[in-house]
């Protein structure tokens, strides 16, 4: 899901670090993500924020499932959607650093990534033609309207891609049109485990979340039965059931389960700030912060949204959750997860979703000086 949001620039007068947060400080923050939960009936939400590379703030809100009325804990896991997808591309990247992958490699035929591995030959015209760049870029050719992943739930993941190829011819020149596209981060996970020899959890395991210091994080289950302990619970809004929507078959286009702060963990190592070292040379941040081409691209980089002033993010939603990961140009980070989705003002959700930090980092200018990681 992508939307031109997290548009406004940060400013803020840098103040000497608080020691705590006032009272008043605590009960704004309260009282906005609060009014959010109310007005779009959402049980429950986790927040964690960071400043100059330090998680400075960390809280649950509401309630992880209504039947218990448990409250949502820092710990709680929350399903991300496509906040998937930065993972997904930041593992790209380690991989082409390794020399594994090159962002004009071929994905499909003979020459390919990928091979004739799925799908039936021949392919339609310009499908052997598709680069990793295009995938991370949404660049494929194959419209949005093509996209399968929330569709045929009765196939595997292998299965789905080999209709998709045979039964979907693009729709436009790969590179040329920027139309967002969950199947094609599909394919980058596949591409993933082609290049590593390891499935696609574990491979992001190695390259990106243990050298990140992120031991919390998991794949989806579909099913309530196959909810982990410490995960939330999804309310449905609306006519889809956030447990028939076959989530682990997202996995490396919406499949992970995380807190915030485990995602904070995995930012601050790529935000090309100094405060932490980077997963990733400067280079290949640069690369992949930089907007695609495309046509309608709209400042959509490489598994990244961003826009003039420096801002980096991804959103993401799903029936039953919604997810927001921002790293701003002041030197700022956060993420916000919640477990049910309006669906019925699904777009006003997600633009109060968006400002619902800017909010906060709006009112409040300095934040204490420890670091909560």
């Amino acid at each position: 899901m992508l939307k031109p949001f997290t548009r406004r620039r940060q400013h803020r007068a840098r103040l000497p670090d608080a020691p705590r947060l006032s009272d008043s400080d605590e009960t704004f923050i309260s009282r906005v993500v609060t009014a959010f939960l109310i007005r779009h009936g959402v049980p429950g939400a986790s927040v964690a924020l960071t400043d100059q590379g330090r998680l400075v703030y960390v809280k649950g809100f509401g309630v992880a499932d209504p039947a218990t009325q448990t409250p949502v804990t820092p710990g709680h896991l929350f399903r991300i959607a496509s906040v998937s997808k930065p993972i997904t591309a930041v593992t790209v990247f380690r991989l082409i650093e390794l020399g594994q992958i090159r962002l004009s490699d071929l994905v499909f035929g003979s020459s390919g990534i990928l091979g004739t591995r799925f799908g039936t030959q021949p392919y339609h015209p310009g499908v052997d033609q598709i680069t990793v760049q295009h995938l991370l870029e949404h660049a494929s050719g194959w419209a949005q309207s093509q996209d399968p992943m929330f569709a045929h739930l009765e196939l595997s993941q292998r299965q789905l891609i080999d209709r998709t190829l045979d039964a979907e011819p693009l729709t436009y020149a790969s590179g040329s049109t920027f139309e967002y596209l969950n199947f094609g981060y599909c394919l980058l996970g596949r591409i993933i485990e082609a290049v590593t020899g390891l499935p696609y959890e574990d491979a992001v395991r190695r390259y990106v979340l243990a050298p990140c210091g992120v031991t919390e994080m998991y794949l989806a289950g579909d099913s309530l039965a196959e909810r982990r302990d410490n995960e939330v619970v999804y309310v449905q809004q609306g006519a889809i059931s956030p447990y028939g929507i076959r989530i682990s078959r997202m996995d490396s286009h919406g499949g992970w389960l995380a807190s915030p702060t485990e995602l904070m963990r995995f930012l601050v190592r790529v935000d090309g700030y100094p405060t932490k070292p980077d997963l990733l040379s400067s280079g290949s941040i640069a690369t992949m912060c930089t907007p695609s081409t495309a046509v309608g691209a709209g400042g959509y980089a490489k598994g990244w949204a961003t826009n003039a002033v420096g801002n980096r993010w991804h959103l993401g939603d799903v029936p039953g959750t919604a997810s927001v990961m921002v790293r701003t140009s002041g030197g700022m980070g956060w993420a916000v997860l919640v477990n049910s989705r309006n669906d019925a003002e699904l777009e006003t959700m997600r633009t109060d979703f968006d400002n619902l930090m800017w909010t906060i980092v709006g009112h409040i200018p300095n934040w204490p000086p420890a670091d909560l990681f």
